[in-house]
């Protein structure tokens, strides 16, 4: 640092010429003033050391006495340089010693050896710096003993020095400060432009603030070298400015990416993949304690519904106004994600127990099933929870998720909108349904599929119309019935494959049934909601029509209402082209679903299907047959056709023709029969 600038090069010259001649004058006056203390400081050792030699023959001439020889060494304590003594008898053997001020707790003859000191004459050495005393007591025909000291030489030896330095220093360092103030006085004056620029750009390195200025006057060369560095600064001020907004936008990307990352970013909850993370490390400590878990796992009924017929962005808000409300049901500490689509996962924290287990559940059930206000509509969903616990799935997390889910399959089965604990029972049937799922393309191969035909009546009870129903005969499960087979096919996509045979079975029957029944007859065939929205469905239809010469007026198109308004705009896309082609559309199940009236002046339809659930009730439920008698003033005032289904009594007959039911089917008239039945019958009437 002193070198580094012109200023302190130059002066520090003047200055060390000045110190290197003082050193070397007062190297000098030292060496000679150290010969002459060495002198003076021996000879009053010697003295001291000859008084107390001969002061101690009388202790040692008698038997001598301890006490009396550490009082005799105390005596020294009034010379703070002497390090070390001690009184030896005779045979150099030591009787008392002595420890200075001065001397360190080991005793100094352990760096030199006693033994050179034995056969020494009386009188001063000098030995490592030191002055050492060595004195015979007594006579040298008769010795008593022997007396060591050992005097600190360097110690008063530097104070003399210091005494020195105090008479020659103070006019050599006031030369000194003399000539070092002028020359940085002067100095100063010229480089003090340079000196405020080298403070500035220190300032600058020291708080990254690259918007200071230097305002200094100086020569021409300052001057330029300081406009140049106000341009530099400016420059870099600006490019740190660029880098800062760069670096924090990168930040918020940053952060913005963790949080898409982990967080869903329509409703704001855990992810999938962040929820499954968690959900392994909190199986692996729970496993390691022994703790079980509870796992919440539902969906919303009918929200496919909600997006076909009011639009996306009302299922958007539906799943936010979703994700708020579950908030209130649930505890701190209740881990709340969304799976995807309107799926979500809950991890209940610590494990309640059964009743409050159950509470919460309803809680959830009850609390979504108030209508939500979105986009001025009023919405209504049910929700299907299924609950498993870990120690069920022996803390194994895709089984844990997978019996939750099972359990929610369970609670759709039962109804929708309730909860189902999970139990292992339940994999049974799991594995069942993935046997069924599995077994479908090869029953299509082997053609265990069959299709049986329904007759519908008139009010005169002449057979005008059947419907398709499959059934399925397994070589390796037996008999399966639709009920359990159809809701598996459409949860595993396999619906259409079904769908497609038994449209090309149908089509291959029609023209025999219509020649030995009548041939008029129109036969219906139900739809999925998956069929009906797929547009290749439209144009496998219409092959068909083509490659079997079948007119399009005998066949009915039957959908279940929940289906057709759950993919309302699909819904309507397809059958107004089967309507175009001289198909006529049934609405099955109507008043199980979503019972809107409103809807059924917007939908392709020509037969509206009373459920059986109604007819069943007839005459003995109020309620029921007020239902079914208004069901039936409403169709006849939309000129629809009236299909009653499950028609079982002569009593439930009775009213419906009264109160101008158009058609009948159930167990009364007939059971669905196969093509060769319907053939033989034909034949014997």
């Amino acid at each position: 640092m002193l070198f580094k600038t012109i200023k302190n090069t130059t002066s520090s010259i003047a200055v060390l010429a000045i110190c290197i001649m003082s050193i070397t004058i007062l190297a000098l006056s030292f060496e000679e003033h150290k010969k002459l203390y060495f002198e003076f400081v021996k000879g009053d050792l010697d003295a001291l050391s000859e008084n107390m030699s001969s002061d101690l023959i009388p202790l040692l001439a008698a038997e001598p006495d301890v006490f009396e020889l550490t009082t005799m060494l105390l005596r020294l304590d009034r010379y703070e340089n002497v390090k070390f003594a001690a009184i030896y008898d005779k045979n150099w053997q030591a009787l008392q010693s002595y420890h200075g001020k001065s001397s360190s707790i080991q005793h100094p003859l352990t760096t030199f050896q006693l033994e050179t000191f034995k056969n020494k004459v009386s009188g001063v050495y000098l030995a490592n710096s030191e002055l050492i005393a060595v004195k015979l007591i007594g006579d040298k025909r008769l010795p008593l003993g022997y007396l060591l000291i050992i005097h600190d030489s360097m110690g008063p030896l530097s104070k003399s020095k210091l005494n020195l330095l105090k008479q020659v220093l103070p006019l050599t360092l006031t030369l000194l400060v003399i000539v070092i103030v002028l020359l940085f006085w002067i100095q100063g004056r010229l480089f003090y432009p340079l000196i405020s620029l080298s403070r500035l750009t220190q300032k600058i390195r020291r708080t990254n603030d690259y918007s200071l200025k230097i305002k200094i006057r100086g020569k021409q060369e300052v001057a330029s070298l300081s406009n140049d560095l106000n341009l530099m600064m400016e420059t870099i001020n600006q490019e740190t400015k660029k880098n800062k907004e760069y670096t924090n936008m990168l930040m918020n990307q940053q952060k913005a990416m963790e949080r898409l990352a982990n967080f869903d970013a329509l409703t704001g909850l855990p992810n999938r993949q962040f929820f499954l993370e968690t959900l392994r490390i909190e199986l692996a400590k729970a496993q390691r304690s022994q703790k079980n878990l509870v796992l919440m796992y539902f969906d919303l009924d009918g929200f496919k519904g909600v997006n076909d017929s009011l639009g996306h962005d009302t299922g958007d808000q539906l799943l936010i106004e979703v994700s708020k409300r579950t908030k209130e049901f649930f505890r701190d500490g209740d881990i709340i994600s969304r799976l995807g689509g309107d799926e979500f996962l809950i991890l209940l924290h610590n494990e309640p127990n059964d009743f409050l287990l159950y509470q919460i559940a309803e809680r959830l059930v009850n609390g979504l099933a108030v209508p939500f206000e979105i986009n001025s509509w009023e919405v209504q969903v049910s929700v299907s929870v299924g609950i498993a616990k870990a120690f069920d799935a022996n803390f194994n997390l895709s089984e844990f998720v997978s019996n939750a889910d099972i359990a929610m399959y369970r609670s759709k089965l039962a109804g929708r909108g309730t909860h189902t604990v999970f139990i292992p029972e339940m994999m049974e049937d799991n594995k069942r349904r993935l046997l069924i799922s599995n077994s479908i393309s090869h029953a299509i191969k082997n053609n265990e599929f069959m299709l049986f035909y329904q007759p519908k009546v008139s009010s005169e009870e002449v057979i005008v119309g059947y419907e398709a129903l499959i059934r399925w005969n397994s070589d390796a499960l037996g008999m399966i019935s639709p009920v359990e087979f159809i809701p598996i096919a459409e949860q595993s996509g396999k619906i259409q494959m079904i769908t497609k045979w038994v449209l090309e079975r149908l089509f291959m029957d029609i023209g025999k049934i219509q020649a030995n029944v009548n041939p008029d007859i129109v036969i219906s065939v139900n739809l999925s909601a998956q069929d009906i929205k797929n547009k290749a469905q439209i144009s496998y239809v219409k092959d068909l029509f083509t490659k079997y010469g079948v007119a399009p007026k005998a066949i009915e198109f039957e959908v279940t209402e929940s289906a057709y308004l759950e993919n309302f705009d699909m819904a309507n896309d397809f059958f107004t082209e089967m309507k175009q082609l001289g198909s006529s559309i049934a609405l099955d199940d109507f008043g199980t679903g979503y019972s809107s009236l409103s809807y059924l002046t917007q939908l392709q339809l020509n037969t509206l299907k009373i459920d059986k659930q109604f007819v069943d009730n007839l005459l003995i439920s109020k309620r029921s047959t007020l239902i079914t008698t208004t069901i039936i003033e409403m169709a006849k005032q939309l000129n629809l056709k009236i299909c009653a289904e499950g028609v079982e009594t002569r009593e439930q007959f009775d009213f419906l023709v009264a109160h101008g039911c158009h058609q009948l089917q159930g167990y009364l008239f007939s059971k669905s029969v196969s093509l060769e039945q319907i053939l033989s019958d034909n034949l014997r009437n």
